[in-house]
């Protein structure tokens, strides 16, 4: 059966994969109904291979010295092609009796790295003094464009001339904890889920039904061993409540951390000499919404615009001062700003039910997501202690 065969609202197979499959290292995770749980596998030649047998985790395989080397030649129980597995996907076309897939991360905590980019900056702080009033954020949009936008983007967070401009910005009364962690010398890096609650591609992500101004924020993710050494990278969508956090910041968790408000995937790509942070650096992340009401929405975060290095977001999430034994996903962060108005002018973009939400690159292929409310998606109910009761009773551990 083609790669090209069949499109489902999620895409197909070869838009799920990058454009250089067959040169890249690529993991992630199925559910396997006759196991009752899920199996890390190796996609390779447009085959998806369960490598169980070899490693129970893909967090057993990210704690490799080299986990591209050792996936390069691993060999494992064919599942099917990656089309049959990604066209089973989708919750409303599933079989049940037949493999899916899943998010690629299992025992990873999910973090995020947020303000990472000038432009998401100035949302932020926009976000805090409209306070969820949207008609307000615009007319605060202009003038905060006006007076720091061009200034901020130049800017190396926690540089003596970052503290020159927010002795200005002080003394000028537009100061804001937003602008601390986009310009100051400590990042804002905060958990974004649970273990095993991020979702995939090709099911729903959710808002709660009570927010009025939310919005996708696309992004890469990193994946970091328990070591500090990032050895792969897959797409986020980082689903964030603006009108949540703009009434406060303490409020953070509420705005980010909901019912399948965390997707990534489809697979993960691990570094290996055609691909590492250099051509991360270099990403240009695509993103694509389209309503049943019409509604299109196209845009591009780029990488190479991001205000710090993702090396030093992973020293500031990861080391002496905080372990993370089974490793990490850490989401860099988008310059992705949703202003287009949707239903009237000034009021900007929020999400509806239904929106198809799509984050691709060519290096690491398309994560594609519904958007549904959140207390109507599919409670996440398989945890950590299911997970190892699985494994167990497969023989796995």
């Amino acid at each position: 059966m083609s790669l090209h065969s069949e499109s489902n609202w999620f895409g197909t197979a070869a838009e799920a994969l990058p454009d250089d499959a067959e040169e890249s290292i690529l993991i992630g995770r199925i559910w396997d109904p006759a196991a009752g749980g899920p199996s890390p596998v190796v996609v390779r030649n447009g085959d998806v291979f369960d490598v169980s047998a070899h490693f129970a985790t893909v967090c057993d395989i990210c704690e490799l010295p080299d986990p591209a080397a050792v996936v390069a030649t691993l060999d494992g129980e064919r599942v099917g092609s990656f089309f049959e597995v990604l066209a089973n996907t989708g919750a409303d076309v599933r079989d049940q009796t037949r493999p899916w897939l899943l998010t690629p991360v299992d025992l990873q905590v999910l973090k995020a790295a947020g303000v990472t980019f000038a432009v998401s900056m100035l949302e932020r702080v926009i976000e805090e003094r409209a306070r969820g009033d949207l008609a307000l954020a615009a007319d605060i949009r202009q003038r905060m464009l006006a007076d720091v936008g061009t200034e901020l983007h130049e800017l190396s967070p926690g540089s003596e001339e970052a503290a020159r401009l927010k002795n200005q910005l002080v003394a000028e009364g537009i100061w804001s904890q937003y602008l601390e962690v986009g310009i100051g010398p400590d990042a804002e890096i905060f958990t974004k889920g649970q273990i095993l609650s991020a979702m995939g591609t090709a099911v729903p992500v959710g808002v709660l039904a009570a927010s009025t101004w939310n919005n996708p924020e696309p992004e890469v993710a990193l994946i970091v061993a328990s070591t500090g050494r990032i050895v792969g990278a897959t797409l986020g969508n980082d689903v964030n409540l603006r009108d949540v956090e703009g009434r406060s910041a303490l409020l953070l968790p509420l705005a980010k951390d909901n019912n399948a408000s965390c997707a990534l995937g489809p697979l993960i790509r691990l570094f290996d000499e055609r691909f590492g942070l250099d051509r991360v650096r270099g990403l240009e992340i695509g993103l694509e919404i389209r309503g049943v009401d019409g509604f299109h929405l196209d845009a591009v975060s780029e990488m190479a615009q991001m205000s710090r290095e993702p090396e030093a977001l992973v020293r500031q999430l990861i080391g002496p001062h905080h372990r993370y034994p089974d490793g990490a996903v850490l989401m860099l962060g988008t310059m992705f700003a949703p202003i287009q108005d949707r239903d009237h002018p000034g009021e900007g973009f929020t999400h509806k039910v239904d929106d198809v939400v799509r984050i691709s690159s060519p290096a690491l292929g398309t994560l594609v997501n519904r958007v549904r409310h959140a207390e109507e998606c599919e409670p996440w109910d398989f945890g950590v202690r299911d997970l190892m009761r699985n494994l167990v009773k497969r023989g796995l551990l």
